[in-house]
């Protein structure tokens, strides 16, 4: 089983000599020297690929022999109440009743299943959120799509187009809140320059701490499931 990797957090240093990375339960941190270049950073974090792959699962294992318990009910970003969640054997991969919110999921292969569902329900409605939440806001960009990257949120091209990370779906609304307005700033400013973070903190005062629960929270294990 090949574990996804979280979004790695980089953090320049200036007294760094060399770039290190830190594999822990719950984020990847690569520290990098002030003047290190993207292409030398991208080339190391390819180099490193698979070390890191090993040793993030190893991680999850050893979290995992406390915490591997599939859940019983599944928090959404734009649900006020959770989705009971029953395990049963049925043809279906899952089947969703939304007026009741619950959600039956084949017991076959429960964590791909679950997995495939949050993706689903990630792509109906996280476009439409970003949609609301560009119009609150007043930034316009070209289309979104939803995806799994390995070590992106979310991501803003030259041509304003955005992606998101479907596994937003599974944070508080102000956290996925916060990675759509971050996306939009970008639409104005193409960098993380003091502009830019201003333009963030313009539409969330509460960027930083929404920041720190994103880079301090591990999604479940289930996610990382193949």
């Amino acid at each position: 089983m090949t574990s996804s990797l979280p979004e790695i957090q980089i953090t320049h240093h200036a007294r760094a000599t060399r770039l290190r990375l830190r594999v822990e339960p719950t984020q990847i941190r690569l520290t990098v020297p002030k003047f290190c270049s993207k292409k030398q950073i991208q080339a190391f974090l390819n180099e490193s690929e698979q070390w890191m792959r090993e040793t993030w699962q190893k991680q999850q294992e050893k979290m995992g022999e406390i915490h591997r318990v599939l859940p019983t009910e599944l928090k959404l970003f734009n649900l006020l109440q959770p989705i009971q969640i029953h395990y049963v054997t049925q043809k279906q991969s899952y089947i969703y009743h939304s007026a009741q919110q619950i959600l039956l999921v084949s017991d076959r292969q429960p964590e791909q299943y679950l997995k495939a569902f949050v993706i689903a329900y990630a792509k109906q409605h996280l476009p439409a959120y970003l949609e609301q939440v560009s119009r609150e806001i007043g930034l316009k960009y070209a289309c979104c799509s939803i995806r799994q990257p390995k070590t992106r949120w979310g991501s803003c091209s030259a041509k304003h187009d955005i992606m998101l990370n479907s596994g937003l779906a599974l944070f508080p609304q102000e956290i996925t809140r916060y990675v759509c307005v971050h996306e939009l700033a970008h639409t104005v400013y193409f960098d993380h320059s003091p502009h830019f973070w201003a333009k963030v903190a313009e539409h969330d005062s509460n960027f930083k701490q929404h920041r720190h629960t994103l880079k301090t929270t591990a999604l479940p294990f289930w996610w990382f499931s193949s």
